[in-house]
């Protein structure tokens, strides 16, 4: 998905909100290929738009947005999931990540805030609004005992693929791991792949929670 286009789908019920985030992606070069006030509207219409990424409020007025989530991503082509609602409570948050959201982002976040999430959402990293990250990092740490007692033994990574699952997990963005090992950005997406196929997982939030539960993030 990295190498696609930003395809972006905005969903939230306030069409004063709804019609502004549109107009800052469209601004920023993003093509924005539908709108919905609603979550029934978003499920109807992402099949034909193919967005590649969901904007989505938490509440709407059909569906909560953590419901709307886990449709978008049961669809054959699923989007990425980036929240953007007026709550920062914990709960909220959780309930969005567990429904496979890939980044949460408060209203209080700037234009330039909400575009870089928009960038790195699209390119499978885990994004959040500072603060909630450790939230969502001492919840997942909470659920790994029961998983690293099944699954003890990890799959052989070389020393270069632990430094860069290290820092993925540290929530780094490619770009700064590339400047940190003083490599190219295209060996960082590399060793990230082929760290996603030894370990059979799919994206960087999978992986970034498999960081967590071996306690690489340190």
């Amino acid at each position: 998905m990295e190498s696609e286009s930003v395809r972006v789908l905005v969903v939230d019920d306030h069409p004063m909100w709804r019609d502004a985030v549109a107009r800052d992606l469209g601004e920023a070069g993003i093509d924005v290929v539908g709108t919905a006030g609603d979550g029934a509207k978003a499920l109807r219409i992402a099949p034909a738009t193919r967005p590649t990424l969901a904007v989505v409020d938490l509440h709407l007025p059909d569906m909560t947005g953590v419901e709307l989530t886990a449709g978008l991503l049961a669809l054959p082509e699923p989007p990425r999931v980036l929240v953007l609602s007026a709550s920062g409570a914990g709960d909220d948050v959780l309930a969005a990540v567990k429904a496979g959201a890939t980044g949460y982002l408060v209203k209080s976040a700037g234009r330039e805030e909400l575009l870089d999430a928009v960038h790195r959402v699209h390119a499978g990293e885990a994004v959040y609004t500072p603060g909630l990250a450790g939230l969502v990092l001492g919840e997942y740490r909470r659920l790994s005992s029961a998983e690293q007692a099944r699954d003890p033994e990890a799959p052989a990574l070389t020393p270069r693929e632990t430094e860069v699952l290290r820092l993925v997990a540290k929530g780094l963005a490619y770009k700064q791991i590339a400047q940190r090992l003083a490599i190219s950005h295209r060996t960082v997406q590399n060793h990230v792949q082929n760290t996603l196929t030894k370990l059979h997982l799919h994206n960087r939030v999978e992986l970034v929670r498999y960081a967590i539960d071996r306690g690489l993030d340190g």
